[in-house]
């Protein structure tokens, strides 16, 4: 990629994380990410290196092996000219919501990942000319914690994000809570995640983001700018789904839309477009859980109406939502079981500090680091080996809690249909697709007291404010229980 030949001015602000800034370009499928820093707190160049060759053999080396070759994107470091990467700052910093702007974008070390743009198709150049669509899901925990150091029962019959919605609704975060349930996404039973779908576009919160050709057109830009205009999603959308202009407008011609839009959002996530099948793949059994959550709008629908049966269809084993769930349950003890055995880590380094890089806490992820991880004995020795695993473990889960899930999408003509090219159709459209796993940074070992204590203050508010003044479940109506496996391949 010459990017000195590219005008800064066809880049521009594409969003951020915690720790770092992304910026695309407008004509080519590229993305640049640069870390950031608060002020006065500037890394050195060669720690700059250090973090992204962390970053990218991270996602080489260990998420492509949960996620499969085709789903995840891991990039390459680049080094740009130093005057570039100025000149880029300062075109994208306006574009900044205020509550980023409390760290600035590295821009003395001249390095980056260069990625692709997942909100372009990844697998057949041959249709990028064409209108693009991508929808962008942030899924969330999608189950129920089935670990017996779990002290409080709420955890095992309501999910940790339907549990967080009241308290971030309390702190001023959201206005509202969402409808949506993670584990009615995840069920596989496509009237549950039709709901589900349905529930994110009307409370996207930064759980749902809709682009055009890389322009946002539907969700949240930052926390409380909620954009939900159904009609104006419409508006952009019916060339996509009924490109004859055949429907009137109006509220019918809206809605019958969005549920094309559901539709082909869940055909996607339930196809596999990657290589790796189940039989490659090696199965071992961690326990029953329930495949639903108590607090869910949906199974409080089927109650209200008097349903006494709730179908679980189960996910087909090669779609990325069955893979992403796969390593979500890498969380095999929930925080709570997992925080004395971090504490143990903790205690040993204290004692032997220079053992932090023995142990590949910051690395280096490489092959070696993702072979530790297939030990699924939840049997505690007292060693510290055991610990450092179930540690290493849960910060893989949190990566994949917090993952987004890009499915890009192209109108297909009939006749470049074949059997090598995923496609979706519709009552007047096909689609050919991509399917894509992004915000795969593995999560901070220093963070998991953060999280120790997160998940306290969520299910005591919880506890407090929401479930003593609800109407009691009737958690009778769902007794069945669901086998969960966890499967570990190699790709």
């Amino acid at each position: 990629m010459e990017v000195e030949k590219m005008d800064e001015n066809e880049w521009k602000y594409h969003g951020e994380g915690n720790q770092s800034l992304v910026v695309s370009h407008c004509q080519r499928c590229v993305v640049l990410r640069f870390l950031k820093s608060p002020p006065n707190q500037n890394k050195t160049s060669e720690e700059i290196l250090h973090h992204l060759q962390n970053i990218v053999d991270f996602g080489k080396h260990v998420m492509k092996q949960f996620f499969g070759e085709n789903y995840v994107h891991h990039g390459e470091i680049i080094q740009l000219p130093l005057d570039f990467v100025r000149q880029l700052c300062l075109k994208v910093q306006p574009e900044r919501p205020e509550s980023r702007c409390d760290k600035d974008m590295d821009t003395l070390s001249g390095y980056a990942m260069c990625l692709p743009n997942l909100t372009r198709l990844q697998t057949y150049r041959f249709v990028e000319h064409r209108p693009i669509l991508c929808i962008e899901i942030k899924p969330k925990c999608g189950f129920i914690p089935f670990s017996s150091h779990v002290s409080q029962e709420i955890k095992h019959k309501v999910c940790r994000y339907c549990m967080h919605q009241h308290l971030k609704v309390a702190n001023g975060k959201w206005k509202r809570p969402s409808k949506y349930c993670p584990l009615d996404l995840f069920s596989g039973n496509k009237q549950r995640m039709h709901f589900a779908l349905k529930s994110l576009l009307q409370e996207a919160q930064n759980n749902l983001k809709i682009f055009k050709n890389g322009e946002l057109i539907y969700g949240c830009k930052d926390d409380q700018d909620s954009v939900c205009d159904w009609n104006e999603l419409a508006r952009h959308l019916k060339p996509f789904f009924f490109p004859s202009n055949g429907l009137v407008s109006g509220p019918h011609c809206t809605r019958t839309i969005v549920k094309e839009l559901i539709h082909v959002i869940t055909m996607a996530l339930l196809t596999s477009t990657d290589a790796c099948r189940a039989g490659d793949m090696k199965t071992v059994p961690v326990s029953q859980g329930r495949s639903y959550c108590e607090a869910s709008a949906f199974n409080k629908e089927l109650v209200r109406n008097g349903k006494h049966k709730l179908e679980s269809s189960g996910l087909p084993r090669g779609c990325l939502l069955y893979k992403t769930l796969q390593a979500q349950m890498l969380d095999m003890l929930d925080i709570e079981g997992l925080y004395p055995l971090y504490s143990r880590v903790e205690q040993y380094l204290e004692e032997f500090p220079e053992e932090r890089s023995t142990l590949q806490i910051d690395g280096p992820y490489n092959e070696a680091f993702y072979e530790k991880l297939l030990d699924l004995s939840t049997e505690d020795d007292g060693t510290v080996a055991f610990a450092l695993t179930k540690v290493q473990q849960y910060r893989i889960a949190m990566t994949a809690k917090d993952c987004s899930i890009m499915i890009a999408l192209s109108p297909c003509l009939q006749d470049e249909c074949s059997e090598q090219r995923p496609v979706v159709l519709t009552s007047k459209s096909r689609f050919t697709f991509s399917v894509s796993v992004l915000d795969l940074d593995l999560k901070p070992y220093e963070s998991i007291p953060h999280q120790y204590k997160l998940d306290g203050k969520i299910v005591n508010y919880y506890l407090k404010n929401v479930q003593a003044k609800d109407d009691p479940v009737i958690s009778s109506l769902f007794k069945e229980n669901e086998d969960c496996t966890l499967v570990l391949h190699k790709v």
